[in-house]
């Protein structure tokens, strides 16, 4: 008989406390394997079978992946291990240390989202594998605040995992069934830098960039025209211009201006087809002012997201919150795990107001419905092995 885990408490309080901020700077960049290495100590304590599967390319990165019960199909509960940087000066109590106050649990990863592994284990306290007719699964995956290389690497393997899935990103328990991709580009033109006194000694840059971003606020009301998706609160994509640099004085013609933005996809849009787009557009302005010009992504793009509103898994999330599955703005590793063939909902205790922000909390009045949520999804999709 396997012993149990540690008291939900106590996991929380081993969660929050052990550091594992991803980062694209390294300076703040973290292993998430003492996390991993603690969450498969109490996961073997409860029953599971766990894997540590490592990140090709990251050898200081790992994902997890618990499995109680065989067979096919099942219930994945997943999260990522990792959190965003901290200004711990910013915040009213230590960003790595629990602490309960006015009705809440505040610190880093309460909401956003490690504390969902606590509730996951605690939620399976008491299911035997001999209870299930389909396995239950707990997967933890690396770098999501950063560059999702754990759930990018298990798209890449391309092992089925479970039928359904649910990730515990902080909704406010209300059930997600779709959200919008993410890309972010780099625009830049170059031209001739020369002395400001005559603009015929260079190629201004800049002023090339300012027709370019004329270009591209139009070509963003026409997407705003062309596509909508009425579950979106914002109906339609967005593209934001969020980062100018050009030249390095006054008394010199700008040689080099880069510009960065920011797009949200609707589903059925794709991140090639509309770089494409944007390069099109972006080379038109170039080639007529006599610019080099590039386009280049910031980062490898987070696809759409969208499971159908049919599915077992959003219909049965639907019946235990009382509310319908919605739409959100943000991205998540939904699109990677439906690429598994997962359907997959996003469904957690923690709200997004309270993301990436100092003092972040967890309200205390959360944990019992989330637990019994957890626990009727298990009963539904492992023991009884609904569909």
């Amino acid at each position: 008989m396997p012993a149990p885990a540690p008291s939900l408490k106590s996991m929380l309080e081993g969660l929050i406390g052990t550091l594992s901020v991803s980062s694209v700077t390294p300076d703040f960049d973290h292993s998430n394997r003492p996390l991993v290495e603690l969450l498969a100590g109490w996961l073997e304590q409860a029953g599971f079978a766990v894997e540590i599967l490592e990140i090709p390319g990251h050898p200081d990165k790992c994902n997890l992946l618990a499995t109680l019960g065989s067979g096919p199909g099942g219930l994945v509960l997943a999260g990522h291990t990792d959190t965003v940087p901290f200004n711990a000066p910013l915040w009213d109590h230590d960003p790595l240390k629990l602490t309960e106050a006015d009705g809440r649990y505040y610190g880093l990863g309460t909401s956003d989202m490690k504390s969902f592994f606590a509730f996951a284990i605690e939620a399976a306290r008491g299911f035997a594998a001999a209870d299930l007719k389909c396995p239950l699964m707990i997967l933890a995956t690396a770098d999501e605040e950063s560059a999702m290389h754990g759930a990018r690497a298990l798209a890449n393997a391309g092992r089925p995992i479970g039928r359904y899935a649910v990730i515990g990103e902080p909704t406010g328990l209300r059930p997600v069934r779709l959200h919008k991709g993410v890309m972010g580009e780099a625009v830049r033109l170059v031209g001739r830098s020369g002395h400001a006194s005559d603009p015929s000694l260079g190629n201004n840059a800049l002023e090339g960039m300012h027709e370019a971003m004329s270009a591209l606020l139009a070509w963003r009301e026409e997407l705003k025209q062309s596509y909508r998706h009425d579950a979106f609160q914002i109906p339609y994509p967005t593209l934001n211009l969020g980062h100018i640099h050009g030249g390095d004085n006054p008394n010199r013609i700008c040689g080099d201006c880069e510009l960065h933005l920011d797009m949200r996809l609707l589903p059925g849009l794709t991140a090639e087809d509309l770089r494409t787009e944007l390069a099109r557009r972006v080379s038109e302005v170039g080639e007529r002012r006599g610019l080099k010009w590039s386009v280049a992504p910031l980062f490898e793009a987070i696809p759409p997201a969208e499971t159908p509103a049919e599915s077992a898994i959003v219909r049965a999330s639907e019946t235990l919150t009382g509310h319908a599955a919605e739409a959100v703005n943000f991205g998540t590793e939904a699109p990677f795990f439906n690429q598994l063939g997962m359907e997959t909902l996003v469904l957690g205790p923690g709200d997004i107001a309270q993301a990436h922000q100092p003092n972040e909390y967890l309200l205390l009045e959360r944990i019992p419905p989330t637990l019994e949520i957890l626990r009727s999804l298990i009963r539904q999709f492992c023991v009884e092995g609904g569909a």
